[in-house]
């Protein structure tokens, strides 16, 4: 075949393009080659998978798992090795013969789920501390007519999990009801401001003291002494107990300084009360005393309004 060229003429042949070296790891092992043949770039690429701290370890795992196969081990030592089951094995070296280095990571699960609004959680928040609609024939608000409002009548979409979730994390209570009393004295607004005033902004100088009593206290004692807590048990008493009869808790609290007189009387009467003011009052001596106590018939008998007017630097201050 003539091409043209005249004797003595040099041919430079075309240098060809490198071919990947293909190596079978699991040659001459016998008859427990399982491995799987890669070439030398695919095992370079799983050594640094493998070692990458990039990755998750699964996939780090999944790449040795693979490396392993190709080295020609056996799939239940892979297995134990990697602290896998012998059916992840199958499962790591099909996914990377079918889609490489990719079948070795998980796959994309769904997007995520839709948000709520910002405007739907102040809406739940808002409408559970106010009243029902007047048309909605319901007395109080729950998880279930909430969430079927605010779908039938702004549009919003939550179930009653999501409303009781919010409940539960801004201590919602909607369930819930208190009650409350209007006073008859018609100078009730005058002693409300006269013992705030007291407590927030005392005179300048005086002595506040806020007394109160406990009575029919009742005393009991246990049969046995209280074993006290010890390194592996808690304290005990026994379950039984005597009574000694009842007592009554006299109590002055020194707004100014926290500190508190108590006294026990057996009784509950206007000269028990009496006594226990003048024991009160006579380390503030020479001073502005405001006494702050309820209106108990004992704190208002002919005894106490004597002594009260020949004592003017002491002032009772009813709460009602």
């Amino acid at each position: 075949m003539n091409l043209g060229l005249d004797p003595g003429d040099t041919v430079m042949r075309q240098p060809r393009s490198p071919r990947p070296t293909k190596i079978d790891m699991s040659r001459g092992l016998g008859p427990y080659r399982s491995g799987v043949d890669l070439y030398s770039e695919q095992i370079a690429e799983l050594r640094e998978l493998a070692g990458s701290r990039d990755v998750p370890a699964v996939v780090a795992l999944r790449a040795r798992i693979v490396l392993w196969s190709a080295e020609g081990r056996r799939r239940k030592d892979i297995a134990e090795l990697a602290g896998v089951a012998p059916l992840t094995v199958d499962r790591c070296k099909a996914r990377y013969a079918e889609r490489g280095v990719a079948g070795l990571e998980d796959k994309r699960r769904g997007g995520p789920r839709a948000q709520v609004p910002p405007r739907a959680r102040a809406r739940v928040i808002a409408l559970t501390r106010m009243s029902p609609p007047a048309d909605s024939g319901l007395s109080r608000w729950s998880t279930r007519t909430l969430a079927d409002h605010l779908k039938r009548r702004e549009g919003i979409s939550v179930s009653w999990h999501y409303v009781a979730r919010i409940w539960r994390e801004e201590n919602l209570k909607p369930h819930r009801s208190g009650t409350f009393k209007i006073s008859k004295d018609p100078a009730f607004a005058e002693k409300v401001a006269d013992i705030v005033g007291l407590y927030l902004a005392p005179p300048v100088g005086a002595v506040v003291l806020s007394v109160d009593e406990k009575t029919q206290v009742q005393a009991l004692d246990r049969t046995q002494p209280v074993l006290p807590v010890t390194f592996a048990a808690i304290e005990k008493r026994t379950h039984d107990y005597v009574r000694h009869g009842t007592t009554n808790l006299f109590a002055a609290l020194n707004v100014t300084t926290g500190e508190v007189l108590g006294e026990c009387k057996p009784t509950r009467n206007g000269a028990n009360f009496l006594a226990f003011l003048k024991k009160a009052v006579k380390p503030h001596a020479g001073k502005e005393i405001h006494i702050v106590l309820d209106n108990l018939s004992t704190h208002t008998t002919p005894d106490v309004k004597a002594w009260l007017a020949k004592n003017p630097n002491v002032h009772l201050s009813t709460t009602a």
